[in-house]
């Protein structure tokens, strides 16, 4: 038998004597209907880097209209994103509402033909998500409830159909299909509800094929549809069990309530127990919802989506207890028909489930801090779902009491499943006693604790290797109310998420990553508070990724590669490949204990400064994925190799916390290619100037990798520069980088040292003891005659130079007994001084830098070279260096008379040099340099803050 729709031409109605001739209606589309398929909310992502092996990647440009912040998605699935959707007063968007329809209707409709046999797919279409919002998956069995039910949601169908057709353009052949299935189906509606049953099994079993998972919005409307279902059930029950009681009135309206009205008095306490049993079936339905909000509470604190409104909860439990009022009057109008046996029984059942409702009622709507400071003021509110309904207006209103207890004291809590109250605080809690109030006009019932302090902590025995910051407690809120209508006193006590109390800035770095791992890995209703010491990476993988966005605000998640890099570094393994990886596990020493080798921190430690960094000063160029971030040095040494001159990306610093370096691309004079990785850039350095604004400045920067040119890039990241003068009338500044690339510099001779400099002006120089040059270097160096060399970290040395002059001449000296520096000099007739004091020089002088081509090598700076600066002859700069000790074989030069002098405070006031550009000496690291510049003015050091030179 062919199916319904297009290419159907007869059918015959399974169950059915005739066959029925329906019209062929013209359909199109993905699956094959008229209406517009909705949306694709899953694109394809672009993907960011090649794995190893490949040569390139092409770039993922986001749009500038879709900047961080607007939209704030918290997504912990890899591969495909969802868009931004529109977000709430908080900032946060709303889970995407994703229907099972929205991913059938652009599958190929070869793999349901099987499914519409007895229902036409072009009505399938019309339908569309509607369909799958229906009860039809929990309405089982053939009773008068069912019937009911089922005649209902035929109707409801038919008027839908008919008001779509009346918007088609196909009106007539969608009405004569509706029209069959009426005169089909009427007669029988529980044979529809059936159909309908397969259809979605066959859907669902289609998706789950593919994709290995249903959308999250779906499962939660079925959980929704199954509890009103259960929760209908129960009321028509209700109404069974008092139509019982009460007799058949002549005003009764359904007649089947007629009929089971006149049933026997045996069978009034089968309808009982069968609705306290189905009241117990809800209780407890309601009781997995609401331990599911409390970890979908937790796993908002690692940036997952969190829908917390608490509205559709409270309504469920006000349903679920206004059906047990009216079950309980029921059991005692009916004792005398139940008898004294069975009357008891019932009545614990119903205080039992009564009972677990107005506990499990008591959440913690707002949690205090996970990672907890003493003396920090915080805030937290509870609240009690059943409040409202339960609690009336009293003159002197329930206390609710904040207190802070250990692991162990949780654990103990939870074993007695709340029943015990607590023996000993382990905190001492200002402001912890607050009242319970209820607000008429929103119906709810909440206690807001608002300067609640932390004074101090008691700290308890830890085991093993485990440190303050893997303790974990709690804050334990709790209050007694009495119910009034059933003489119950009740004790309610709710513990907050984990918490970790710190007494320092310095331990919140590993307590947020102790609460990361409770909060990802932590199990529904565990053992306080449990969690697993090991876990799989891609679990870790999807953690990484929820904290990443969440932090950083942006809708660009981490990719594949970046999942690639991380587990690289994170497991030490450089051989294995990306799906070696998923079947590996992560540890939580891996993640936050052991040291990563080579380097002084641990993974964690690494990532959360890579988290800060982005989140303060990358958020845009993240969001626009210019930032390739997350890849390895030697990567993109490999990728960079064969890009040409200009060529640079940006990467992570991979051996400093909290940095970001530019990877680009110079050729040497012989052709040959060398990739260089400037010194990273903390958020300290990018507050002083902006990452676009220094890519801007390096001339040497021409295309981001592969080949955008970098105004394309980051035009839309460049700061205006000012020009002209401000509104005080002084001439605006601008700070500048500079790159010095090694070739640059001047190159070595055959024996590895430097060449020798062209004559320098001679001078007469004292000779100065070791001691005597400590006040000198103090400002720069260790108490040492002379600095230590640099430990080298890999890249270049930072080098700023301060543009100034020193004035007066060196007329004078005094006398030294230092065996080194012991010969005079002669010097050139000394120049005219500056008469301008913003050129003066205001820090310590420096030897070497004024000594002729031969003194100068007795130091290890070698001698200063010609002055090459061509943009600053007026103004070059004075480079301050600091030397590493001195060489073991010594330079002597030639002795000569020295006058004498006082002491060597009369020698640094008469000696100095002015007018005369001393360039910056060459580099000896290998790696170029950054520095700041003022224009027109001086050079700034990039460490020091806008207004100190």
């Amino acid at each position: 038998m062919r199916g319904w729709g297009a290419g159907a031409g007869t059918g015959r109605a399974r169950g059915s004597g005739r066959s029925l001739q329906w019209p062929r209606v013209p359909v199109s589309g993905p699956f094959h209907c008229r209406c517009p398929p909705p949306p694709r909310t899953h694109p394809p992502p672009a993907r960011l880097l090649p794995l190893p092996g490949a040569r390139r990647f092409p770039p993922e440009r986001g749009s500038r209209g879709n900047r961080p912040g607007r939209a704030r998605r918290r997504h912990g699935v890899r591969g495909a994103r969802p868009g931004p959707a529109a977000p709430d007063d908080r900032g946060l968007p709303p889970v995407p509402k994703m229907s099972l329809w929205s991913i059938v209707s652009h599958m190929p409709p070869e793999e349901f033909s099987g499914l519409f046999t007895e229902f036409p797919r072009s009505l399938r279409c019309v339908l569309a998500d509607w369909l799958e919002n229906q009860p039809w998956e929990f309405v089982n069995g053939s009773d008068a409830f069912c019937t009911s039910v089922a005649s209902g949601m035929l109707s409801a169908m038919l008027e839908k159909l008919r008001s779509a057709a009346s918007s088609n353009g196909q009106q007539c052949q969608i009405l004569q299909q509706v029209n069959g299935i009426e005169n089909m189906y009427r007669r029988d509606p529980l044979r529809l509800v059936s159909v309908l049953r397969a259809i979605l099994d066959g859907e669902k079993a289609a998706v789950l094929k593919r994709d290995h998972h249903l959308p999250l919005s779906f499962h939660r409307r079925q959980e929704e549809l199954k509890f009103n279902m259960g929760l209908q059930r129960l009321q028509h029950r209700v109404r069974q069990i008092q139509a019982q009681l009460d007799g058949p009135p002549a005003s009764l309206q359904e007649p089947q309530l007629k009929t089971e009205a006149k049933a026997s008095e045996s069978e009034l306490s089968t309808l009982i127990l069968e609705a306290v049993k189905e009241l117990e079936a809800a209780k407890q339905q309601v009781l997995k919802r609401i331990q599911i909000w409390k970890r979908q509470q937790q796993l908002a604190g690692n940036g997952a989506p969190f829908e917390e409104n608490l509205a559709p909860l409270q309504k469920r439990c006000e349903n679920l207890v206004e059906v047990h009022f009216q079950l309980h009057q029921q059991v005692m109008g009916a004792s005398a028909e139940l008898g004294a046996e069975l009357v008891p029984r019932l009545q614990e059942r119903l205080n039992e489930v009564l009972s677990s409702l107005v506990k499990s009622s008591f959440l913690v709507e707002r949690q205090p801090p996970q990672v907890l400071k003493t003396q920090t003021k915080f805030q937290a509110s509870v609240r009690f779902l059943l409040g409202p309904q339960l609690l009336k207006a009293l003159a002197k209103p329930y206390m609710v009491r904040a207190e802070m207890v250990t692991e162990k004291q949780a654990r103990e809590l939870a074993l007695s499943a709340y029943s015990s109250t607590l023996s000993e605080s382990t905190g001492e809690i200002m402001h912890n006693v607050v009242a319970l109030e209820t607000n008429p006009t929103s119906g709810t019932c909440c206690a807001n604790f608002k300067n609640v302090l932390l004074k101090k902590i008691k700290r308890c025995e830890r085991k093993g290797s485990e440190s303050v910051t893997e303790e974990k407690c709690a804050v334990l809120f709790s209050t007694s109310v009495a119910l009034t209508t059933h003489n119950l006193s009740i004790h309610l006590q709710v513990l907050s998420l984990p918490i970790v109390v710190i007494v320092h800035g310095n331990q919140d770095n590993n307590a947020k990553a102790t609460i990361l791992w409770d909060n990802a890995f932590s199990e529904i209703d565990r053992v306080p508070f449990v969690v697993a010491e090991r876990v799989p990476w891609d679990k870790m993988c999807d953690t990484l990724n929820l904290k990443f966005m969440a932090e950083v605000q942006t809708t660009k998640g981490l990719l594949k590669e970046h999942y690639f890099f991380l587990a690289q570094k994170i497991f030490n393994d450089y051989s294995a490949s990306l799906e070696d990886f998923q079947s590996r596990s992560v540890s939580w020493a891996q993640f936050n204990k052991e040291i990563l080798p080579g380097r002084g921190f641990t993974f964690w430690q690494w990532f959360d400064g890579v988290l800060d960094l982005t989140k303060r000063c990358l958020k845009s160029y993240w969001s626009d994925r210019l930032i390739i971030g997350f890849i390895s040095k030697q990567y993109v040494c490999k990728l960079l190799s064969t890009e040409p001159d200009g060529t640079f990306l940006l990467r992570f610093s991979d051996s400093e916390i909290g940095g970001v370096t530019i990877a680009h691309v110079i050729r040497g004079k012989d052709g040959s290619s060398q990739v260089e990785n400037i010194q990273p850039f903390s958020a300290k350095d990018l507050s002083i100037r902006s990452l676009g604004d220094r890519i801007r400045d390096l001339g040497q920067l021409r295309n981001l990798y592969p080949n955008t040119p970098k105004d394309q890039a980051f035009g839309s990241h460049y700061n205006k520069e000012q020009t002209g003068k401000d509104g005080r009338g002084y001439v605006s500044t601008a700070i500048k980088m500079t790159v010095e690339s090694e070739r640059d510099q001047h190159p070595q001779s055959a024996a590895g040292t430097l060449p020798e400099a062209p004559p320098a002006p001679m001078f007469n120089l004292p000779m100065l003891q070791p001691e005597d040059l400590q006040p000198v270097l103090s400002p720069m160096c260790p108490p040492a005659p002379f600095c230590p060399p640099p430990v080298p970290t890999g890249y270049p040395t930072g080098e700023s130079s301060v543009n100034m002059m020193v004035t007066s001449n060196l007329g004078s000296s005094f006398p030294s007994t230092s065996p080194m520096l012991s010969p005079s000099l002669a010097m050139d007739q000394p120049l005219p001084p500056c008469e301008d004091l913003a050129f003066r020089n205001p820090l310590p002088f420096m030897p070497n830098q004024y000594m002729t081509g031969e003194a100068s090598q007795m130091l290890s700076g070698g001698p200063s070279p010609e002055p090459r600066d061509e943009e600053m002859l007026e103004l070059a700069p004075l480079t301050l260096m600091v030397d590493p000790p001195l060489q073991s074989t010594q330079r002597w030069l030639p002795s000569m008379n020295q006058p004498p002098c006082s002491d060597l405070d009369q020698f640094l006031q008469e000696m100095s040099v002015e007018g005369h550009p001393f360039p910056p000496p060459p580099q000896h690291s290998g790696y170029p340099s950054a520095s700041c510049w003022g224009l027109g003015e001086s050079r700034w050091d990039d460490s020091i803050r806008p207004g100190h030179a």
